[in-house]
């Protein structure tokens, strides 16, 4: 995703690694947009096919208001990918086909009664723009549910900071709870 292939540690969970400061496991410089733009759906320079390894997350602010465009794109195949995000339900408020263009697609956005889900399918060759509301402190993954995309990197992930009040944060483990 935005040309980064998400990698997972392998000795610390992501959260883990937040809440205790360890250094090293994450960076949190994920692009919020591709860094090259071409067009996603067309025949795509091999220079693409190989995004660059990282565990980079994207930090947002408890209470942020979020709007993801998910495009697919021709990049060794187009397919469908059932997009997944733990941790929140999202508002589906458009999909189409083709490259999407903010210029004229943001008219087709549903903003009266979009409906509510955690996974969407964004199309062959198209694209899926969702919202929702970073009210859930923590680090979520945004993934492809097939899985072999996941082992490819199709995912990547949010640390969502904690809030102000008490049911706005996140508390640390137990200090004896047992390690997997």
């Amino acid at each position: 995703m935005n040309n980064v292939s998400f990698v997972l540690p392998k000795n610390f969970s992501l959260l883990q690694a937040h809440q205790q400061g360890i250094p090293g496991v994450f960076t949190t410089d994920f692009p919020g947009t591709p860094p090259v733009k071409f067009d996603y759906t067309g025949n795509v320079s091999r220079s693409l096919f190989q995004p660059g390894p990282g565990t980079k997350l994207y930090k947002l602010k408890y209470g942020s208001r979020v709007q993801i465009v998910i495009q697919d794109t021709s990049i060794v195949t187009p397919e469908n990918h059932p997009i997944h995000l733990h941790g929140y339900d999202f508002y589906i408020i458009a999909q189409g086909f083709g490259n999407f263009d903010p210029k004229t697609d943001t008219s087709k956005f549903n903003l009266v009664d979009p409906p509510l889900r955690n996974t969407v399918g964004v199309p062959v060759n198209g694209w899926a723009v969702i919202r929702f509301v970073a009210d859930n402190p923590g680090v979520w993954l945004m993934h492809c549910h097939l899985d072999v995309h996941i082992n490819w990197g199709l995912a990547m992930a949010f640390l969502v900071e904690n809030g102000v009040g008490e049911l706005q944060t996140i508390q640390p483990p137990p200090p004896d709870l047992p390690i997997c």
